[in-house]
């Protein structure tokens, strides 16, 4: 007989396995299918590795720096296999982590890939071809997405590549083409070119990370272009060309046509969905252009006992948004209290150097919506930590509804921007005035007094400006 199951996931992201911990912490019998390794693409190909990548990008342009602070340091060199080995390490070691947690919480893991066959069950082939039926009384389709590519233009992984080959280049390219310049395109051209390669970054859109503040996306621009960093914005790519020699990208931009040649071509251009034989159109789920539809407050789908989270369901594509979604459907199915996510209060992140952190609305888009509001600007050249430690590129921007003083958005760049921005992702949560932000001791020295001094300069009264 098949085993039943309160609660099977399809899928072990960070949208997934963070579904299934819950899920068995509330008193569900659960179940996890997972095709590759735990821990899905964040942990293994995505968040986790690129980050110990880009650290030891930025710990090598410390060295390079470390004579500015009386630190005399010779013959810099890099190990590029250590790097990539390093990277890979820490993703292993967090997808351990995962299986423990598994263990731990009684959780049910199917190695294979899992298909619904009809209302409440699911066959999982295993690696082996093997196949088994299990049954539950609810099923969360956390299965992600991939990278998308430019049509007629296939990834090969040697010569056009998605950021996961990107991770583990056996050598640093001469030259590296990178079409799309959202989070993922500006770190690995971050990453690339402080590791010596000569990086062109492309991006269709009128500037680099589109979705952020123009104010930001101009320091990030200047930062990049000082390390060498090509950047062709308002450029469209019209056709890719593979050779012997590595690639040759057609493109029109406000200086008309031309042509760019690279070792190899990263994609970056965006996501689709892993909708595909998972039995979703036997059971009418709803999809469309590859991804799930669902309420977005419970998760479920337009098919009774069947929800899905994370990557699969569209944007944001992001791990934190995909744990978010993965709590309050488990917990709507337990029927336990539970609040709604909070689209309003999403982070987003970009990890180069300076680092981008954002939440709530820009300056652009709160005037679209024609709302009164008031804005201040602390810069990190007038902070002393900032100074000390060498990083006083970028600074902290608030935007406050004029009216009430209430914090609606916040936009930083430069050292530490990724930290200091959780400060404000509470504050937007407990719905913060400035004058609360202004009247909280900040410790001294720190990097977050720019975010109080922010505050106070919305409403004039900053004291280091």
């Amino acid at each position: 007989m098949a085993e039943k199951f309160d609660l099977v996931v399809i899928g072990s992201g960070p949208g997934g396995y963070v579904a299934a911990i819950r899920a068995a912490q509330l008193g569900l019998k659960t179940a996890v299918i997972e095709k590759a390794e735990l821990g899905g693409v964040c942990l293994n190909w995505g968040c986790i590795p690129t980050k110990a990548l880009i650290h030891s990008a930025t710990l090598l342009n410390h060295v390079k720096h470390a004579g500015d602070f009386g630190i005399n340091a010779a013959n810099i060199s890099v190990d590029f296999a250590k790097v990539i080995k390093h990277s890979r390490t820490t993703a292993a070691r967090l997808s351990k982590g995962i299986e423990f947690l598994f263990r731990k919480n009684k959780i049910t893991t199917l190695q294979g890939h899992g298909r619904l066959i009809a209302k409440g069950k699911i066959e999982v082939t295993a690696p082996d071809k093997s196949v088994q039926t299990i049954e539950a009384g609810h099923i969360v389709i956390a299965t992600g997405a991939r990278a998308r590519a430019i049509p007629g233009v296939a990834f090969d992984g040697q010569t056009v590549i998605s950021a996961r080959e990107a991770m583990i280049l056996e050598k640093i390219p001469e030259s590296l083409v990178i079409i799309g310049a959202g989070a993922i395109g500006v770190e690995f051209a971050y990453f690339y070119a402080s590791m010596g390669a000569k990086v062109t970054l492309i991006e269709m859109l009128p500037h680099i990370l589109p979705i952020e503040d123009k104010e930001v996306v101009e320091v990030v621009a200047k930062a990049f272009k000082k390390m060498g960093i090509e950047i062709l914005a308002d450029t469209k790519v019209e056709k890719v060309e593979k050779s012997a020699k590595g690639v040759k990208i057609s493109v029109t931009g406000k200086e008309g046509a031309k042509t760019i040649a690279g070792d190899k071509a990263l994609v970056a251009i965006g996501v689709q969905g892993n909708s595909e034989d998972l039995g979703l159109e036997k059971l009418g789920v709803k999809v469309d252009r590859g991804f799930i539809q669902v309420d977005k407050k419970t998760f479920k789908t337009n098919i009774d006992g069947i929800y899905a989270i994370g990557d699969i369901i569209g944007p944001p594509w992001l791990a934190h948004v995909a744990s978010a979604e993965g709590i309050a459907a488990v917990e709507g199915i337990a029927g336990h209290e539970h609040a709604a996510v909070d689209y309003d209060n999403v982070p987003g992140c970009t990890y180069c150097q300076p680092q981008v952190a954002s939440m709530g609305l820009t300056e652009e888009k709160a005037k679209e919506q024609g709302r009164d509001i008031k804005v201040g600007r602390f810069p990190l050249r007038a902070n002393g930590k900032s100074l000390a430690m060498g990083e006083s590129e970028g600074f902290v921007k608030l935007i406050f509804d004029a009216q009430y003083g209430e914090l609606i958005g916040a936009h930083i760049v430069g050292a530490e921007a990724t930290e200091l921005l959780a400060e404000l992702n509470v504050a937007k949560a407990l719905e913060t005035t400035a004058s609360e932000l202004m009247h909280t001791m900040h410790a001294h020295p720190t990097v977050s007094e720019a975010v109080k001094e922010a505050a106070e300069d919305a409403f004039g009264q900053a004291i280091h400006i």
